[in-house]
């Protein structure tokens, strides 16, 4: 057996590739968009890809399993558990609870896991030359390691009214028979640490089912399925904004995009006319380099890990913008973004001091500063963070605003007070101030050393 592990460190999101190779035959579970990658390791493996398999309609991130169809002609393995309103529009092979895909020598065996989503699936592996055990499981959002997948995802992020208890109560009992499996099982699960698929996702790529029955918390609820149910709701984070455009684009037929696209590095005439017109601009500089000189109106999300999940809470997927990045960047950018279907980049700029515009710079204060701001009638402090997060302490008097709402509740903002923000560490005050900036919030001031310095100083909190 072959197997492939492939992990986008950008949305903590795990597809894999596990191929017989006796027969030459290969299958891919949870493809990335930018499927290249399994191209590459079947060639080097002397593997043809002839099966794909998903594990749920994602929320989180645009599959790219119609794409590594039509480039390698495999088959399409997906859920036809969950109902009317959970069903696949486009061709496919459905697949049941029992049902049992063969992949050479290897057998993979369906079974209908609902919680996180009612048609939700996972796939357990036999590798028969080897053994007649199964050897691992794929469970998707199911089981991660140390947690399950959140239930509340289609009432929060898909406006289905009363699905989270439902699908909570699901994901007990689903929990309740994957505990009846072997314990030596190797459970392989759909996200890491970092995905917003859960809330104590564990940083370790794999696991097995023993393991989990000892360490994950889902399994220390026997005979106590309103205990479950009470902690798997509580605490979960914000779920980005582009989770029900994803949880659309995976289910219904869509253009398909086989290749990388390649983005035109525009002209400063090119780019005044397009910024004079209106069109977004995305400013994926370091926060340093962006506060000592910005675009009015430009937005500030660093290209780091964090760059698709913040682009998809601010951008919607009908406006086209410009990117500020190094043209080395570009390949790796345009792949972090079409991950969740971001599509619309007009073209970039590698540099913004050389466009004949004014630039801005951004107000940082240090922790001295923001002491003497502390406590005052005429400020507000808002604490960008998530709302567990601020619930888990803030400082006296700071209001909350999540940066990734922010957009949506700017009338919460008092203009005729000192505006004062930040975040644990800067990196979400540094898009919060750009935004706010963009809204013509003009007296405000980013405290960027954030909690984590304000915590390091002796700073209290409520």
């Amino acid at each position: 057996m072959f197997f492939q592990h492939v992990y986008d460190k950008s949305l903590a999101q795990s597809s894999y590739l596990i191929g017989c190779q006796v027969k030459g035959e290969a299958i891919v579970i949870d493809a990335q968009r930018d499927m290249d990658v399994y191209l590459k390791i079947a060639a080097q493996n002397s593997l043809k890809i002839t099966h794909i398999a998903e594990t749920h309609i994602h929320a989180d991130f645009l599959a790219g399993s119609r794409e590594l169809a039509l480039v390698t002609g495999a088959k399409l393995y997906l859920s036809d558990e969950g109902g009317a309103d959970w069903q696949y529009q486009f061709d496919h092979v459905g697949s049941k609870h029992g049902d049992v895909i063969r992949v050479g020598n290897l057998t993979l065996e369906v079974l209908h896991t609902p919680g996180h989503t009612p048609e939700s699936i996972s796939f357990l592996l036999t590798d028969h030359p080897a053994t007649s055990e199964p050897v691992m499981i794929f469970t998707g959002d199911f089981v991660f390691v140390g947690d399950v997948g959140r239930p509340d995802l289609l009432e929060k992020a898909g406006g289905v009214v009363g699905s989270q208890e439902k699908g909570a109560k699901q994901m007990y009992q689903s929990v309740q028979r994957f505990a009846e499996l072997a314990p030596f099982i190797q459970v392989w699960p759909g996200h890491g640490a970092g995905s917003a698929c859960g809330k104590s996702l564990g940083a370790v790529p794999s696991s097995t089912v023993g393991y989990e029955k000892i360490r994950n918390w889902a399994f220390q609820y026997e005979n106590d399925e309103k205990g479950f149910v009470d902690y798997l709701l509580a605490g979960q984070p914000e779920p980005p904004k582009y989770f029900a455009m994803m949880k659309h684009l995976n289910k219904v037929d869509r253009p398909l995009l086989v290749e990388v696209p390649k983005h035109v590095q525009l002209s400063a005439e090119a780019f005044n006319k397009a910024y004079e017109d209106g069109i977004k601009v995305i400013d994926t500089r370091n926060k340093v380099d962006f506060a000592k000189g910005f675009l009015a109106g430009s937005i500030n999300i660093q290209h780091n890990n964090s760059l698709a999940t913040w682009a998809g809470w601010i951008l919607n997927y009908q406006e086209q913008f410009i990117l500020v990045a190094g043209a080395d960047e570009m390949e790796e950018i345009t792949r972090k973004l079409m991950r969740i279907g971001l599509d619309n980049i007009y073209g970039f700029v590698s540099q913004v001091d050389d466009l004949g515009i004014e630039l801005q710079t951004a107000d940082v204060i240090d922790l001295d500063t923001f002491k003497t701001y502390v406590g005052r009638d005429n400020v507000q402090i808002v604490d960008v963070r998530g709302l567990t997060e601020y619930n888990d302490g803030h400082i006296e008097g700071a209001e909350h605003i999540f940066v990734g709402t922010l957009q949506d509740n700017l009338d919460k903002i008092n203009k005729d007070k000192q505006v004062v923000i930040h975040c644990q560490s800067g990196d979400r005050a540094a898009i919060a101030y750009s935004i706010l900036k963009k809204h013509h919030v003009d007296n405000v001031k980013n405290y960027s050393g954030g909690m984590k310095e304000w915590l390091a100083n002796g700073g209290k909190i409520v």
